[in-house]
This record gives structure tokens, C-alpha cells and sequence, in this order.
């Protein structure tokens, strides 16, 4: 009996010693992060409602949003925008709702008529799973979907509570779902921007009045350095890379971030030997005075194109002049100066003379068809040193030119209007100017420093 007793003593000692010693770690691990709510439980006073027509409502300290027909993805937006940041939150979501967190977000009357866009931190209750991968929200679809994340996908809870945790420092993204590491993205696209909590469009014949519930929203800006975690997923960087949907769709990187593949000079069977460098993943014309050509020369692709859609991103040094030109044949002025074709035009509008110059006033300006035909006047430029993307699409004879999201210029080839163009320019010396079936693309050395990265292009 003693030694029963002794034993059971003993036990007993050792089994307080480890629930104290569980309760000393687990005080060790306690949240000591100075966190700030980013909703403070009473009203929605800092918050604004944009998309769609949603309802919010505050009930027991938390956000609940509910579905509503016949309107468009919803979001409930902080009226402060935010760069770095690391944002945790709970949410509880109906099972047949699609929803998400949306971070580095915005939403500009030039881009389609104020849509929010941005990185949207997916709320995925679906037999897909894909709770806190990362959409990009009205622009390029799935940057890092987690169909390669078993143990993230599993992570969800249906029909309960779950947490996010989401970092945003420099161009890194990096999310957790109830403490499992989900999605690592690296992307540049947008560095600032507000936090919304979005209510998803629902089908004609889905039920209204679906809810999901949001709470303890907290939000850290400041020593973040102090508080970022490890990650064990590998990253996704799509500098110079094809994300998930746009290779999905058919697009292919007309430069691959690290070599000359593909490309050559104007004037040349290979590429410059100077005049050009690749930094950084960037594409970089070097300043040779302004003098157009006098380094490197234009460069052109080893392929031609026609009926496509162009991609690229460029940033310019202050008073700088290039251009990416599109259906250009280099057998055509092979003499002095760049090779003929139509041209994109890039432009330090505030300070470049070629501004107020051309065959047309403002035809010379950013986003214009170069000496023809002007882009609006009023169009989204970031500024110097910033980057810009472009677009060009030709389908047929129209061709469209398009500026950061928005629209800037469009006419159809061979057109009355445009012949009478041709004719009014120095291109009227070249028959058929801009007429050609498929040509080349080139990015334009004219004499100063422009940069260049993510090219891509789409067969159409």
C-alpha cells in the first residue's frame, strides 16, 4: 500500500511539474505584440462601403456582412492607406460564400470607372480550398493560388472561427491561416493602398442574406522587423514571370529577366554590345547624351507579331525620351536613326521639348501613338522614377493604347482618318506605313536612361 501511495505521490509531483511548466511556456509564447485595432467594436466611423451595395452591420463587437442581389463584389474599406503593415484578424464565413481580405488596395475613376483592385487575401470555404492564397482583385487574377499547400488548405475550419495572419513589408506578402504558413508572394506591383473586407456577388438564384462575420481586427505599422515570422513556404516572384492565369490564357514573357534571348539589335544580327545592360531584372537603355542611337541602338525581337496584346512596365529619369515601336520591318530605313514603325511613346512630359511638339499638339506626349494621334490629356502617369505599365492591343486593324488600367488612345489602321494622318507626318515617305500583317516589337534607344521589365506578350 505505502508503495502504491509513494508511486502515486510521485506521479502526482510530476504531473503538476509539467502543467506549471506548460503554463511558464505558454506565458513565455503569450502575444506581446503592440497591437492596434483596426475597427474598434462600437462603429464603422473610419470605414467607407465601395462596389457594390452589400450590408454591414456591427452586432456583439464584430462586422457582419451579408449578401445582396443584383450588386457587385462589395467592400468595406479603411479610409487610411497603408504601406507596411501586419494585419491579424478572425473570421467566421457561411459555407456557400466566396469572400476576402483585401490589402494594398485601391480604387481610381480611371480605372474602370472606380473598381477596386489590389491583393485580396482569399476567404475560400468551397471543396477547393484556397483560403488565404492571394487574388489579385480586378487586375491579373491568381498570383498564388495553394493548390501546391495541402496542410494550408486543411487548415480551414467550416462553420467556425478562423484566423489570418497577413504580412505586407516591401514587395513581400506573406499569409497564415489558424497559425499554418499559406502563401509567400513577392510581387511589385502595388505598394500602398487600403484594407476591405469584401462581400461577394451572389448568382440570381442564390439565397440573400449570407453572412460572414469579421473580429479582432488588429494592425501593426511600426518596428515590424521586431515582429515579421518565418515562413516555410517557398516563394513566388513574379518579376519577369508569367503568373498562375496569364499562363493559363495563352501568355508568353517576350524577355525572361535575365538574358538577350529573343531579342537583337535594330542594325544588328546579335545583340548590342553596349548601350544596354540587365539589372536587377531590369532592361536598362543607358543616357548616351540624348543623342538617339549614338550607343546601343534601338532593339527589336527575333520574332514577328501580329494580332496580339503587349504588356510591359517602364520608368523613366527625369527629361527622358524612348518608345516601344510595334509592326516594324528593319529591312525599311536601314540607314541613320531608329528602325519605322508605330510607336508607343515614352515621355517625361513635364520636361521633355518633344511634349509640345509633333505633327499634332500632344502627339508626342506619353501613351501617344507617336506624332499621330495624342493620348488623353488627362491620364493616370506616375511619377518619375516610379514605375508605369503600358499595353497595346491590336486585333484586326484597331489597335488601343493603355496606360496604368485606363484607356488612353484608340483608331483603326488603313482607316480614311488614319491615311490622312500618315499623310499629314514624316511618314508619308513609307507606303503603307503601319499597314503591315505582323512585324517586330522594339523598345527604342534614344539617347537616355529608361528602364524596362515584366514584357509579355499574348497571341490573339
Amino acid at each position: 500500500m505505502k508503495i502504491k501511495t509513494l508511486f502515486f505521490l510521485k506521479f502526482l509531483s510530476l504531473f503538476v511539474f509539467i502543467t506549471l511548466l506548460s503554463c511558464a511556456e505558454a506565458q513565455e509564447k503569450e502575444d506581446d505584440t503592440p497591437w492596434v485595432p483596426l475597427f474598434n467594436g462600437d462603429s464603422l466611423e473610419g470605414w467607407s462601403i465601395k462596389g457594390g451595395e452589400a450590408n454591414y452591420e456591427i452586432r456583439d463587437g464584430a462586422i457582419v456582412g451579408s449578401t445582396v442581389k443584383n450588386t457587385p463584389n462589395t467592400f468595406l474599406t479603411t479610409d487610411e492607406m497603408y504601406e507596411d503593415f501586419i494585419l491579424e484578424l478572425e473570421f467566421m464565413v457561411d459555407s456557400t460564400m466566396n469572400s476576402g481580405i483585401q490589402v494594398r488596395s485601391n480604387s481610381f475613376d480611371h480605372y474602370q470607372d472606380g473598381r477596386v483592385h489590389g491583393y485580396q487575401v482569399e476567404i475560400d470555404p468551397s471543396d477547393r480550398a484556397w483560403s488565404a492564397g492571394i487574388y489579385d482583385e480586378g487586375r491579373r487574377g491568381w498570383l498564388f493560388p495553394l493548390q501546391d499547400n495541402a496542410e494550408a488548405q486543411s487548415a480551414f475550419k467550416q462553420n467556425d472561427w478562423n484566423k489570418y495572419r497577413i504580412e505586407a513589408v516591401g514587395d513581400t506578402i506573406k499569409t497564415w491561416i489558424n497559425g499554418i504558413p499559406a502563401a509567400h508572394l513577392i510581387d511589385d506591383k502595388t505598394s500602398s493602398g487600403f484594407i476591405a473586407l469584401q462581400v461577394h456577388s451572389i448568382d440570381v438564384d442564390a439565397a440573400e442574406g449570407t453572412e460572414i462575420i469579421w473580429k479582432n481586427i488588429n494592425f501593426l505599422t511600426e518596428d515590424l522587423e521586431q515582429y515579421t515570422m518565418e515562413t516555410t513556404v517557398e516563394p513566388v516572384n513574379t518579376k519577369n514571370a508569367l503568373t498562375v492565369d496569364e499562363e493559363k490564357n495563352g501568355w508568353k514573357l517576350l524577355w525572361d529577366g535575365e538574358t538577350t534571348n529573343g531579342w537583337r539589335g535594330g542594325q544588328l544580327e546579335k545583340f548590342p554590345e553596349k548601350g544596354w545592360v540587365i539589372e536587377n531584372g531590369e532592361l536598362l537603355v543607358l543616357s548616351s547624351g540624348g543623342a538617339e542611337s549614338a550607343a546601343g541602338g534601338d532593339i527589336v525581337t527575333t520574332e514577328e507579331y501580329g494580332d496580339f496584346e503587349l504588356k510591359f512596365d517602364f520608368k523613366l529619369t527625369e527629361g527622358a525620351n524612348s518608345g516601344v515601336k510595334y509592326y516594324v520591318d528593319t529591312e525599311i530605313n536601314k540607314g541613320p536613326g531608329s528602325s519605322i514603325g508605330l510607336e508607343y511613346q515614352i515621355l517625361d512630359d513635364e520636361v521633355h521639348p518633344d511634349a509640345k511638339l509633333g505633327n499634332h499638339e500632344g502627339s508626342r506626349t506619353v501613351a501617344s501613338l507617336y506624332d499621330l494621334i495624342e493620348a488623353d490629356k488627362v491620364k493616370p502617369v506616375n511619377e518619375i522614377g516610379q514605375w508605369n505599365s503600358g499595353q497595346i492591343i491590336s486585333k484586326g486593324n484597331k489597335v488601343e493604347h493603355w496606360l496604368n488600367g485606363s484607356k488612353v488612345l484608340e483608331y483603326e489602321r488603313g482607316s480614311e482618318d488614319y491615311r490622312n494622318l500618315v499623310k499629314e507626318s514624316k511618314y508619308i515617305d513609307y507606303p503603307g506605313f503601319g499597314e503591315l500583317d505582323k512585324g517586330q516589337i522594339l523598345l527604342q534607344d534614344h539617347g537616355d536612361r529608361v528602364s524596362f521589365k515584366n514584357i509579355k506578350i499574348k497571341s490573339l
